[in-house]
């Protein structure tokens, strides 16, 4: 990711980068070695968390400490995205006009973590009724022909009505259309969502590991 595709996005030099801190609360090391792990603790805010998400649980640099383990499920939709069903609200795209209800929503569904410029890692979609953000989806991570379904929240009074769901298909579509391989993460426990996913075509690839670390 901060390598790649959003390489632009990245904080920080070899052996160690983290995402923009307005974007996130993601980082990557080179490795479990000294080096790498001394860079990557020197890039956790003092007040703030980093998240690393490795294929292998991560061990704790010196001079930090872990706040949250955790497991994910990756999720991959290899096969043709859902098609939209007849009577699905309108989904509309988002922008910077929309910002404010969008970290709004996402503190109140806590989809992940969520900063301050989240939104533009964009396209994000949502629905509106009667002026109101009901739900949203987006993306997040892009690499090599795949980006990452992300940011998908509902209002707990919206909840329901499908809006989740015909939001996931909808930013499937468009990632499909411009030849990228939707995937998505889900907490490895919550059975709920993974019946979700799986309904839209996705399937469990692997295992990863969330690490949370603070100084």
């Amino acid at each position: 990711m901060l390598t790649g595709r959003q390489a632009h996005l990245a904080e920080g030099e070899a052996p160690a980068l983290r995402i923009d801190r307005g974007y996130g609360v993601f980082g990557v090391a080179a490795d479990t070695g000294a080096e790498a792990q001394a860079a990557l603790a020197a890039l956790i805010p003092d007040d703030r968390e980093l998240w690393i998400v490795e294929g292998e649980p991560w061990p704790v640099p010196d001079g930090t400490r872990e706040v949250k383990r955790a497991v994910l499920a990756q999720m991959v939709a290899d096969g043709a995205p859902p098609a939209a069903r007849q009577g699905e609200s309108a989904i509309l795209a988002l922008g910077e006009a929309d910002a404010a209800e969008m970290a709004a929503l996402a503190d109140h569904a806590k989809p992940g973590p969520w900063g301050p410029t989240t939104h533009r890692y964009g396209p994000f979609f949502g629905v509106r009724e009667a002026g109101r953000l009901l739900a949203m989806a987006g993306q997040r991570i892009l690499v090599p022909g795949m980006a990452e379904v992300s940011g998908v929240a509902t209002w707990a009074d919206c909840r329901g009505r499908g809006l989740a769901r015909a939001l996931i298909g909808h930013v499937m579509r468009e990632m499909v259309a411009r030849g990228e391989t939707p995937f998505l993460h889900s907490y490895a426990d919550n059975a709920g969502a993974i019946a979700l996913y799986e309904s839209l075509g996705f399937r469990i690839r692997r295992e990863v590991h969330v690490l949370v670390l603070a100084k």
